[in-house]
């Protein structure tokens, strides 16, 4: 698999792993991580994020979201 499809995997798992936690549909937690940079955060950061648990993904997703002025 190349590395464009394991990013891409990578980030819809987040997104889901989120959804699941926040108790929101994938599509809404997709906007919302996108909206509160949680996407960009992935981006930029999946060559440390990917070696982590997907609880630590979703905390740091959290973080990332409330320091842009997201709610969860």
């Amino acid at each position: 698999m190349n590395e464009l499809k394991k990013k891409i995997n990578y980030t819809v798992a987040c997104v889901n792993e989120f959804a699941d936690r926040y108790q929101l549909s994938s599509k809404e937690a997709f906007v919302y991580l996108y909206n509160h940079k949680g996407i960009e955060f992935l981006k930029e950061n999946y060559d440390i994020e990917h070696t982590l648990s997907f609880n630590d993904a979703v905390e740091d997703l959290t973080i990332i979201c409330r320091n842009n002025g997201g709610e969860y």
